[in-house]
């Protein structure tokens, strides 16, 4: 529904169901998809591909150039799926060269005031708590929370089902199925609370704490706790998905709490 307050470029392509509302600024190269609802006074620039069913409320800016010096103009988008809420004053820039785009997978909620920059890959059913902030060429996986105030280094790695503190500042790449807390940001646990409620059993979660113990309780440096989870515990998809991130991390992983952040 073409609001008559709103401006769209004729060039955009928008579903006949979209709902938009009046004040939004809806620029060429742009695709919505059905269902979606675009609230007052949200910018939507160029680049920008927006699934199904999403929500959009006031003040979001969509799409905008990135914040990087490195940027030259090149044609770059931002890409989010479906069903995914995007709350007040958020800002998503699209890519640059180095990915060519940005992208927010399905079913997430960004809420209010969060900032995603460029080149970013937000995965699927990611909840990023108010005024969280992402540097450029960050990777969350699915079902990661990160908790308001929050702020991510540029290309750290967030691994699925992990959960990182309100406030915290994640140097170092965050494993999968960890919490992190405390300062400077640590391991503090496994996110046990949210794997029950995603139907993790009791036996799947005690296996990856067993192997948690190995990585941060146990004494061992990173590459000795590998060689012996790699030994001793037999393969799952948690462990390997465990080992594969540890193993493939270029800036870390975070450490334990209280140990050397060297």
């Amino acid at each position: 529904m073409n609001q008559p307050l709103a401006y769209v470029h004729p060039q955009a392509k928008i579903a006949s169901n979209v709902v938009i509302e009046p004040f939004v600024n809806i620029e060429k190269n742009v695709i919505i998809e059905e269902g979606t609802w675009i609230g007052s006074n949200v910018t939507i620039m160029e680049g920008a591909r927006i699934g199904k069913n999403c929500r959009i409320f006031p003040g979001a800016v969509i799409s905008a150039m990135p914040q990087d010096l490195k940027y030259d103009g090149e044609e770059t988008i931002v890409r989010i799926g479906d069903h995914t809420t995007i709350r007040e004053f958020v800002t998503i820039n699209r890519g640059t060269k180095a990915s060519w785009e940005t992208v927010v997978g399905s079913h997430c909620l960004l809420m209010a005031y969060v900032h995603i920059a460029h080149d970013c890959i937000i995965g699927n059913n990611v909840i990023l708590a108010n005024a969280c902030t992402l540097a450029g060429h960050i990777r969350v996986d699915d079902w990661a929370i990160i908790g308001g105030l929050a702020a991510v280094h540029q290309f750290v790695q967030v691994g699925a089902h992990s959960m990182i503190s309100g406030g915290g500042l994640a140097r170092k790449d965050v494993p999968p199925f960890t919490k992190a807390g405390r300062e400077p940001l640590s391991y503090i646990g496994v996110n046990s609370i949210g794997l029950r409620r995603r139907g993790f059993s009791d036996e799947r979660i005690n296996a990856i704490q067993d192997i948690y113990r190995t990585v941060y309780l146990k004494g061992y440096n990173v590459s000795q706790a590998i060689n012996l989870i790699e030994a001793n515990v037999p393969a799952s998809p948690d462990r390997d998905e465990i080992l594969s991130f540890i193993n493939n991390s270029t800036r870390g992983i975070m450490k334990g709490y209280g140990k050397s952040r060297e």
